[in-house]
């Protein structure tokens, strides 16, 4: 058995910890915890470290194609992997929900957010697992764009370092039970 962890967010040092790469700092996190490193893969485009955790092998993913083309990194790693939709979780940010709080779905729309898009687009399906971690709606009249692609203030901050690690606690939970229901029962909020 194996599972596809992929989380989203922008390549490179303008964008590390914006609030749109919620889904990498979450893997950065996992991979620190689970004692494993990414490394650059070319073919898929995409950081990819692996290991095993309760008997299966996992493989976390992040694309490098940048936020709106993800979908060309997931779609071939998870063939290349012999794994469809059903063996994939997609983490990724919402702004649409607290700093912090974290929804686990199994399907699902975009909800406007192009990185879902593509990898919808790519995968021809929206049933697959997904964790959004919020990260609030822009304050103060910014636009969308400069919240999402800004970091967090002070306040925000240490909201949202909380929602990142309980989403990992919500991926290492699901790969020990190997159910998804459970783990949205138990960390849905």
């Amino acid at each position: 058995m194996t599972k596809m962890i992929v989380g989203l967010g922008n390549p490179g040092d303008k964008y590390e910890h914006t609030k749109h790469n919620v889904g990498f700092d979450v893997l950065d996190v996992l991979a620190n915890d689970l004692n494993i490193n990414f490394k650059r893969d070319k073919t898929f485009i995409a950081d990819v470290a692996s290991t095993m955790v309760a008997g299966q092998k996992v493989i976390l993913v992040k694309p490098v194609t940048f936020m709106n083309d993800s979908g060309k990194s997931v779609k071939p790693l998870l063939a290349y992997n012999g794994l469809d939709a059903s063996d994939l979780t997609v983490i990724y940010d919402d702004l649409d929900m607290a700093v912090g709080k974290l929804r686990l779905r199994q399907k699902g729309s975009a909800g406007g957010h192009n990185g879902m898009k593509s990898i919808f687009s790519h995968l021809g399906t929206q049933e697959f697992n997904r964790i959004k971690v919020g990260i609030g709606r822009p304050k103060h009249g910014m636009s969308v764009v400069n919240h999402v692609l800004g970091r967090f203030d002070k306040e925000d901050k240490e909201l949202a370092e909380v929602g990142i690690a309980r989403a990992c606690d919500a991926v290492r939970y699901y790969l020990e039970t190997d159910d998804f229901n459970k783990t949205g029962n138990e960390f849905n909020g």
